[in-house]
């Protein structure tokens, strides 16, 4: 059986339907997690859970210590990540209260995450055209179809910055873009998850219709946490009906991601880089 993450965002904090719950604090080479992790058992499939913004949402989304977050997945034995996003709605028939599984992101970021573990002397570049492991995506899909949710099952995710929400002028060339839906975190964590050999997808909840939607009532956080708060027992039914499905899997798409996509000649990489990064590409060094 695989071992399946769950990254939740805002108003998932803590995922219910676990037995054998443990508490497990740990450090990595690239800091402090925005949490401890909760371990457990759903359907005697094994999941690491994690609040992305920490207990009580302290984290913005440009604080938040990715590169450690994903590393202790990796280090806890994860397989597979399911994340679950708050997100905005760029497209009409993509309505507040639906569910999007993403299959493409755009950067928008300001480039200050630290969003690869390999720097201060070793390069490697990862494959990326397919951002989202097709074999998770098509579980929470599939999954909510199954319990008559409304579900797009592919889009793009515009990852911005923050924490200010877009101005008109960004909302408006985001849709003649093309773009679906938008948020804050997604993008980063795949991207290290990849590197990390994780299979990875989103599950975004939609919340609004960002501001480019002309309304009397602007968007507010209030509006927001009441929609997503609306949403997310629908969410948890997802993540509980999904879950089972993902650790059953045989295979993963992100397995071997690394194989070719370190470029540094191994005896130009410094030692204490070889061993920071041991449990993420050991095998290939």
């Amino acid at each position: 059986m695989a071992k399946v993450g769950v990254i939740g965002g805002s108003g998932l904090y803590q995922l219910e339907g676990l037995t054998n719950i443990e508490e497990q604090s740990l450090m990595t080479p690239f800091g402090e997690p925005s949490s401890n992790f909760i371990t457990g058992t759903l359907d005697n499939i094994d999941v690491v859970f994690l609040p992305r913004h920490g207990k009580g949402h302290r984290i913005s989304p440009s604080e938040i210590n990715y590169r450690a977050n994903i590393f202790g997945m990796k280090k806890l034995g994860v397989d597979a990540i399911v994340s679950v996003s708050a997100c905005g709605s760029l497209k009409e028939n993509i309505k507040p209260m639906d569910f999007v599984i993403p299959d493409q992101f755009l950067d928008r970021t300001r480039g200050s995450r630290m969003a690869t573990f390999f720097t201060e002397g070793i390069v490697a570049h990862v494959p990326f055209a397919e951002p989202i492991s097709r074999e998770i995506a098509e579980i929470l899909s599939g999954t909510c179809q199954e319990l008559g949710l409304t579900a797009h099952p592919k889009g793009t995710y515009v990852c911005m910055e923050g924490p200010q929400f877009s101005t008109k002028a960004e909302s408006h060339l985001y849709r003649r873009w093309g773009m679906d839906i938008i948020g804050m975190t997604n993008l980063t964590e795949a991207k290290l998850a990849r590197e990390a050999e994780i299979s990875y997808a989103t599950l975004a909840a939609v919340t609004d219709y960002d501001c480019w939607y002309e309304t009397e009532e602007s968007v507010t956080v209030d509006m927001i946490i009441d929609n997503l708060n609306k949403n997310i027992v629908n969410a948890k039914k997802i993540l509980q009906a999904s879950i089972p499905k993902i650790g059953k899997l045989t295979a993963f798409s992100a397995v071997d991601a690394m194989k070719y996509a370190i470029i540094t000649r191994k005896e130009l990489i410094p030692e204490q880089k070889i061993k920071e990064l041991d449990l993420l590409v050991g095998k290939y060094l």
